[in-house]
């Protein structure tokens, strides 16, 4: 009777081990139908404290999940491509990884960063490319303004996004074109009044302090993200800091004389040594967006290509650049590309244009929290113009200029042990 048993037992282990498996999300060109939603997917996972192994290098960057009906049916309801590999499958994949012969590497994923997109509240969600894909992969975030980022609210949140916001108090620098619009005058008018609320003279000074805050809260372990405008505008209040860069049609006084040196450099996150742009009516703020020294670039031809990290010994930076390609469409913006002579030493390139000298995404770590910068308004969309329609996500599953900011959405999830950078 007890060898019965034991035969009984063995045979039910058997069958357990066998039927052991896991869900492989891959992120190849060829095999995953939807590389965005995957994301989301990857997000809503973590939201039910299950971990994830992101297999950094494997097909494009997969995902590892553990098993389940509801996360098959998920997979199934938001388009996302899936395998199902069994126990011994999965083994194999990541001993395949650990070979030092391979510049692959797990990285476990263990709770779902809290997220905030620091934007007006009266602003579109398509006027903005994080709340785009944010919103398309269905990864849940909070809205925040000066308000909320004066009343040190910040520290609820993992992971801040900055709109494409000036920080200089400059309008944009749209000054020259659009002065007279309505959009551009009450704009004007809601900063002027929400300055005055906060208990400032003028907007300028209320935005370098938003910046300040920024800073502490990276300073204090944070992540940012910043696109387009936000990025280069940012650094400048920073470096000016207690300077007076605003002519009068901005904030009323003239600038302070000699402005340009009196920045501090010391303060920046990412550039340093650049040249502010004193012409208000040019759409410009300083000589760390290169978008004017572009010449002709060719549409058709405009493409930056991702850096090739170690996965095992700079797990962060290859996080950063997983993708299914090695080439990205260029995109313009405001703020289209930095300048590589006035960009940090101390700051990793990750996606570069060699060919016309530019620095396209940058990531840096500031205290005990880290920034990446990306320059550009909207991946799909190459030459974003005011008042043009939104893009449609549904038409670019598989952008990897958008993989790139999803990429960044879930950096923080990752297990710190890991982070060696």
């Amino acid at each position: 009777m007890q060898k019965c048993l034991f035969s009984l037992f063995l045979i039910l282990f058997s069958s357990i081990e066998i039927s052991a498996s896991s869900i492989l999300i891959p992120m190849d060109a060829e095999s995953q139908i939807n590389h965005l939603k995957a994301y989301g997917i990857t997000y809503w996972v973590l939201t039910k404290q299950q971990k994830v192994q992101w297999l950094l290098n494997y097909r494009g960057g997969s995902f590892l999940l553990p098993d389940g009906e509801t996360i098959r049916k998920e997979c199934q309801i938001r388009g996302v491509s899936f395998e199902i590999i069994s126990d011994s499958e999965t083994q194999a994949i990541l001993d395949e990884i650990a070979s030092p012969s391979k510049n692959q590497e797990a990285v476990i994923l263990e709770k779902a960063p809290k997220i905030a997109v620091y934007t007006p509240k009266d602003n579109s969600p398509w006027d903005d490319a994080v709340t785009m894909v944010l919103s398309y992969a269905e990864i849940p975030y909070d809205q925040l303004y000066d308000e909320e980022v004066m009343e040190d609210k910040l520290v609820l949140y993992d992971w801040l996004h900055l709109h494409h916001e000036d920080f200089t108090g400059q309008y944009g620098k749209f000054y020259g074109a659009y002065r007279s619009a309505p959009w551009y005058i009450e704009g004007k008018q809601n900063a002027e009044a929400l300055a005055q609320k906060l208990g400032f003279n003028k907007v300028s000074e209320e935005k370098r302090e938003v910046a300040l805050k920024i800073r502490n809260y990276v300073i204090g372990g944070g992540f940012m993200f910043a696109m387009c405008s936000a990025t280069d505008s940012f650094d400048i209040a920073l470096a000016a800091d207690g300077v007076d860069i605003c002519e009068p049609m901005f904030d009323g006084d003239p600038s302070d004389a000699n402005y340009q040196g009196k920045l501090d450099y010391r303060k920046t996150f990412a550039f340093t040594n650049f040249t502010l742009e004193r012409n208000p009516l040019r759409y410009e703020f300083s000589s760390i967006d290169i978008t004017n020294l572009r010449g002709n670039v060719d549409r058709e031809t405009d493409y930056f290509s991702l850096m090739d990290f170690s996965a095992k010994w700079d797990p962060v930076p290859t996080m950063l650049c997983q993708n299914h390609t090695a080439l990205v469409k260029g995109f313009m913006g405001q703020t289209t590309a930095f300048s590589r002579q006035e960009i940090k030493p101390t700051v990793l390139v990750l996606g570069e244009n060699k060919i016309n000298g530019e620095a396209r995404y940058i990531h840096g770590i500031k205290g005990k929290g880290f920034f990446t910068f990306y320059g550009g308004h909207d991946p799909e969309d190459y030459q974003h113009r005011v008042g043009d329609p939104k893009t449609e996500l549904e038409l670019h599953p598989n952008s990897p200029g958008y993989r790139l900011i999803l990429n960044n959405v879930l950096f923080p999830a990752a297990q710190k042990k890991k982070q060696k950078t």
